[in-house]
């Protein structure tokens, strides 16, 4: 079988802020921007990966969800209860102080991990946790 990840979603309550952390902070580029009626969705990918893609999108996009479904997502988004994305990164402490350099918010500085890896952990400006990890050989 040939199965890839394309692309995975990430709900942003604000463009300006995600793009500014997503390009700006993390380097990663946009690929795409589009609006339809009175939501936008913004594709951002590593220039290292051409085939996989992360969707920023408004929280609870799908068309079929109901207004009160809407809210709620709005809701959990608020409150940082959303999963986000995992990364790797070649060096997880540059990442760190770039990010924290920038004044956005980590929850958790470099460490070693017993399976392997040196990771932190950030939260992105809508409050999705997002985790970095470097490889440890040895």
């Amino acid at each position: 079988m040939d199965v890839k990840l394309k692309q995975c979603f990430i709900a942003v309550d604000d463009f300006d802020k995600a793009l500014a952390f997503y390009v700006e902070a993390l380097g990663l580029e946009v690929r795409n921007d589009v609006s339809f009626e009175d939501m936008r969705w913004v594709t951002v990918a590593s220039p290292l990966q051409p085939d996989v893609e992360i969707v920023l999108e408004p929280p609870g996009a799908d068309p079929d969800l109901s207004p009160a479904d809407r809210e709620a997502m709005a809701r959990l988004l608020a409150k940082g209860v959303l999963r986000g994305v995992n990364f790797s990164t070649a060096d997880c402490d540059a990442l760190y102080r770039r990010v924290q350099e920038a004044g956005w918010d980590v929850l958790q500085e470099p460490m070693d991990q017993p399976w392997g890896v040196r990771d932190c952990a950030i939260r992105d400006p809508s409050g999705n946790l997002l985790r970095f990890s470097e490889r440890r050989d040895g």
